[in-house]
């Protein structure tokens, strides 16, 4: 106990040092991830009792719970948090850690309790060598919110005046945390007041109807659209008197704005449909989202978006776009080699609109959540930089959103974990995160260049669109993909044909080995489209001796405006040509890009209209 305490103090001095190496954007944190297992799939209470005393050294304790009771503070860093634990019958101490999935609703979930349920605990050494709970799971930590245990007056035989009477005080603190966008404490009294009214089978009161449509409100604010709409269905009186006209009405916008959410706008037109109907046309707010459900269902249909005023909309404290995906020509299939991909259902001509699409989840490098982390991957002993802010946003919105657990988990990743299967065990979704994390290096982007300034490796923009996630990549790719906000737009820069596979570059790099090692290492397959192979043939020497005349192009376009450039200044860009046109092999290399040449010949095409114009 004694050596826990002690780590606390030293641990609160590294955090305070880490936080600000953050601040000066000098520093990313580092994680280790260990081999994969799985969440617990069963219900606490069918799981059997354990005590800290039982632990068991690099273990997962299948089919057995701990009920533990913190101690001490939270001591908190950007990829973990940890604290010390006892039995509740025991003085034996032990360290507990969450691993990067730590807060939930924006608090950190170590800190909402004093009380929590580890589901098959898996005791190991940390990264520092310390004996450890190590929670990776969100679902393997229950936390046991003490107040919510059985109030004895709704055992007597008064339990509906009871029930009603504690969850009316429930709703009354839920709206005072309202008030103050206490949203997570909002959320849990008016949870606490339903599960209330539940318990002691009340249905019809008032007080029901009231609760789930508050919750509703919360659950807007939190983006958890699921939840948000049930709620609102859930909050409609089924009587159908003027009492409850307005609050119908509010119920109905509040179900039509977590449908617009999910981008369910065929269904979230009918409910502001309805809201309007109730108060016979006089919603001002339900007729301007009908008109915007509308318009994104129109977009989904024809792809005509007005860019021009998307762009004008977009700033750095709105970086999102509120438009709707359109990709009714494409089309996931199985390809020979490489998976499944995207496929054509109509011609696209060079420039034409592939697909419009709504990231499923971003994280802006101005934003808070943006960071990436430096993480030893111990399964294939590599380091790399991970953004581990967009995979812990997506951890949160799958949780916030079962709905969407099966699209996502349906992409590839290397490790298969649960499938695209919706599981949820005592009442919250089982998320893999280990799967996550895969799908997220494996089909994650960057929005580069960066998108707004003071971003840079440590805090880079990223995000993940599922449909285009399964376009695969080429070196001579026949699409190029943009942004507009969080909106990836893949367009044609080939002539593509119903049935063609769709492809673009995932990675740009001139260079043959830097660009093979960059797709091995973050993408986990070797490029075999004709450009490698060409330059898989090529000598060592040759590709050595290119990269060198690569460097010196790229020092020359750098060192020397093209605009106005001299007759002499063109003489040394054409030399440069000549001898890198010289590393290629003119059969071998018949009717391939030479990638080395991209820039020079660029700059001489600007310079030669320079030399044009002079005449």
């Amino acid at each position: 106990m004694a050596s826990l305490m002690a780590d606390m103090s030293a641990s609160s001095i590294e955090d305070s040092a880490l936080t600000a190496n953050q601040h000066r954007g000098d520093a990313m944190p580092a994680f280790a991830v260990g081999e994969a297992y799985p969440p617990c799939l069963l219900d606490s209470d069918d799981l059997k009792p354990m005590t800290l005393s039982e632990l068991q050294m690099e273990t997962h304790h299948r089919g057995r719970v701990l009920r533990l009771r913190r101690e001490e503070p939270v001591v908190t860093f950007k990829a973990r948090s940890w604290t010390v634990v006892k039995d509740r019958s025991t003085d034996q101490a032990e360290r507990l850690e969450l691993v990067l999935h730590k807060s939930e609703l924006g608090d950190e979930l170590l800190e909402a309790s004093k009380s929590f349920a580890i589901k098959e605990p898996y005791f190991t050494l940390n990264d520092q060598g310390e004996a450890t709970l190590r929670v990776d799971h969100p679902s393997d930590l229950i936390v046991e919110n003490e107040s919510s245990k059985a109030d004895p007056s709704l055992t007597n035989g008064h339990v509906v005046e009871a029930a009603t009477k504690r969850a009316a005080a429930l709703k009354t603190k839920g709206n005072a945390a309202l008030k103050s966008q206490e949203l997570a404490e909002a959320h849990a009294q008016y949870t606490e007041g339903i599960r209330c009214l539940q318990d002691s089978g009340v249905t019809n009161e008032d007080i029901v109807l009231d609760l789930h449509r508050n919750r509703a409100h919360v659950n807007l604010s939190l983006q958890r659209y699921d939840e948000a709409k049930a709620d609102a269905v859930a909050a409609v009186s089924k009587t159908g008197t003027d009492k409850y006209t307005a609050l119908d009405n509010k119920a109905h916008f509040r179900a039509g704005a977590a449908a617009y959410g999910q981008g369910e706008y065929n269904e979230a037109g009918a409910f502001f449909e309805t809201a309007l109907e109730l108060l016979e046309g006089a919603d001002k707010d339900a007729k301007i989202f009908l008109r915007r459900a509308d318009q994104r269902l129109r977009e989904q249909e024809t792809g005509a978006y007005d860019f021009s005023r998307i762009k004008t909309l977009l700033s750095a404290a709105r970086p999102r776009v509120d438009a709707a995906d359109h990709y009714p020509h494409t089309v996931v299939k199985d390809t020979p080699t490489a998976g499944r991909g995207l496929f054509a259902t109509k011609d696209f001509a060079p420039g034409e609109l592939i697909l419009c699409e709504k990231a499923f989840c971003v994280v802006w490098g101005h934003e808070s959540a943006a960071w990436t982390s430096i993480a030893y991957d111990v399964r294939d002993d590599k380091i790399r930089g991970f953004p581990a802010g967009l995979s812990k946003a997506i951890v949160q919105k799958l949780r916030n959103n079962p709905s969407q657990i099966p699209k996502f988990m349906d992409l590839y990743g290397d490790y298969v974990g649960l499938g695209k299967e919706l599981i949820t065990c005592d009442g919250q979704p089982v998320i893999d995160v280990f799967q996550v994390l895969d799908i997220v290096a494996r089909n994650g982007f960057g929005l580069s260049p960066a998108a707004y300034k003071d971003e840079n490796v440590t805090n880079a923009s990223t995000g993940l669109w599922i449909h285009a996630a399964y376009t695969n990549h080429s070196c001579l790719a026949n699409s190029e993909k943009d942004f507009i906000g969080d909106m990836l737009l893949l367009r044609a820069i080939q002539p593509i044909r119903a049935g063609d596979e769709i492809t673009h570059s995932y990675d740009f790099t001139p260079d043959y080995e830097t660009r093979t090692a960059s797709l091995e290492t973050t993408w986990g397959f070797k490029c075999v489209c004709a450009l490698c192979s060409a330059e898989a043939e090529d000598a060592v020497d040759v590709r050595k001796k290119r990269q060198e005349l690569l460097e010196d192009a790229v020092k020359f376009v750098q060192g020397n405006e093209a605009k106005g450039a001299k007759r002499l200044t063109i003489v040394k860009a054409r030399r440069l040509v000549q001898a890198i046109n010289a590393t290629y092999d003119e059969q071998r290399y018949e009717g391939l890009p030479r990638t080395a040449l991209l820039g020079i010949q660029s700059w001489l095409a600007v310079a030669a209209k320079g030399m044009n114009g002079m005449r």
